[in-house]
C-alpha cells in the first residue's frame, strides 16, 4: 500500500517537472515503473498513453502563452509520424533501449549546460532537409522504446538556436504528442489491453501535467526552464542506467 502511494506521488512529481519544459514525461515513467517492478510488457503502451494526455495539456498551455512556432514543427513531425508508427511495432530488448537513452540523456546535459542561453541568439533560421533527418530517427527510436522523443528534439533545436527555451517546449509538446500517438498506434496492431491501474495513472498525470505547464509557460522564466530541463533529464538518465 505504501508503495503504492510514494509510486502516484512520484508520477504526479515526474508529469509537473516534464510538463514544466513541454515534455510528456515518458522517460521519467518508464525508469518509475522499472524501479517498482512492472511488468516490461506494460511499460512502453503505459508511458506512451500517459504522453499522450501530459503532452497535450503542456502544448495547450503553451500555445495559449504565444510560444508555438508552425513553421518550427511541421519538418520534425512530418518524417517522425510515420516513423514512430513503424518504431512502435519493433520489439527492442528492455537493457538496451535504457542504456542507450540513458547515455544520450547525459550527452544532451553536457551540451545543454555547456551553451550560454542567456546571450545566444535565437530564431536561426532553419535547416528543414536537416530537420526531417532528425524527425525520422527521433520518430523511430521514439517508437521503439516507447517515448515522445521530446528529451532528445529539445536540446538539439536549442543547440542549432533555432528557438528559444520556451518556443522550444512549445515545439517539443506537440512533437512528443505526435509521436506518442504514432507510437501507440504501432503498438496497438500488436494487441494492448487496457486496466484500471492504466487509468489512475493517467489522471494523477494529468494533475501533475496541467499545474506544471502551467508554471512552465506562466510563471518560470527560461533561466529558471535551463536548469529544469537539465535536472530532468539528469534525474531520467541516472535512474534508467541503475534501473
Amino acid at each position: 500500500m505504501y508503495l503504492e502511494i510514494i509510486f502516484y506521488v512520484l508520477l504526479v512529481l515526474v508529469a509537473f517537472l516534464y510538463s514544466s519544459v513541454g515534455h510528456g514525461g515518458a522517460s521519467g515513467y518508464l525508469a518509475l515503473m522499472a524501479l517498482f517492478s512492472f511488468a516490461p510488457e506494460t511499460m512502453k503502451p503505459t508511458a506512451l498513453l500517459l504522453n499522450i494526455f501530459v503532452s497535450l495539456i503542456a502544448f495547450i498551455q503553451y500555445y495559449r502563452a504565444g510560444f508555438f512556432k508552425w513553421n518550427l514543427f511541421w519538418p520534425f513531425a512530418l518524417a517522425s509520424f510515420p516513423a514512430a508508427f513503424i518504431g512502435g511495432m519493433i520489439t527492442v530488448d528492455a537493457g538496451w533501449y535504457k542504456k542507450i537513452l540513458a547515455v544520450l540523456l547525459l550527452f544532451s546535459i553536457v551540451r545543454l549546460l555547456g551553451i550560454p542561453f542567456k546571450t545566444a541568439k535565437f530564431d536561426l533560421k532553419q535547416n528543414v532537409f536537416l530537420a526531417l533527418l532528425i524527425g525520422a530517427i527521433i520518430g523511430l527510436f521514439s517508437g521503439m522504446i516507447g517515448i515522445g522523443g521530446g528529451i532528445i528534439l529539445s536540446p538539439i533545436i536549442l543547440l542549432m538556436h533555432w528557438a528559444d527555451m520556451k518556443k522550444t517546449a512549445a515545439v517539443s509538446a506537440l512533437f512528443i504528442f505526435v509521436n506518442s500517438i504514432a507510437g501507440f498506434a504501432g503498438l496497438l496492431t500488436k494487441g494492448f489491453e487496457f486496466t484500471t491501474e492504466m487509468g489512475w495513472m493517467v489522471v494523477l498525470a494529468l494533475i501533475g501535467g496541467i499545474t506544471g505547464s502551467y508554471f512552465g509557460a506562466n510563471r518560470f522564466k527560461n533561466a529558471f526552464l535551463n536548469k529544469i530541463l537539465a535536472m530532468v533529464l539528469l534525474l531520467a538518465s541516472i535512474k534508467l542506467i541503475f534501473t
